[in-house]
């Protein structure tokens, strides 16, 4: 799922219902950009009780690029 386009709470609030309609296990890779979707969402998935299997950037030598966030569902 992509979420660049997106800005603040939108970010989070389109991950949250990706993940929603998905079953116990299953995973979701998120393309988010740094900043706050990048501080924000995964934070919040965690306290949401979901697992954050991988966070990175997607170019590693720009950190400030696109990251690719893997949460699977609690």
């Amino acid at each position: 799922m992509d979420i660049t386009t997106e800005v603040c709470p939108l970010t989070f609030v389109k991950t949250k219902l990706s993940v929603e309609r998905m079953a116990s296990g299953q995973t979701l890779e998120v393309r988010l950009n740094a900043g706050e979707p990048l501080e924000n969402v995964p934070r919040s998935l965690g306290e949401l009780g979901h697992a954050i299997l991988a966070l990175r950037p997607e170019n590693p030598d720009d950190p400030a690029g696109p990251h690719r966030l893997i949460v699977r569902k609690s």
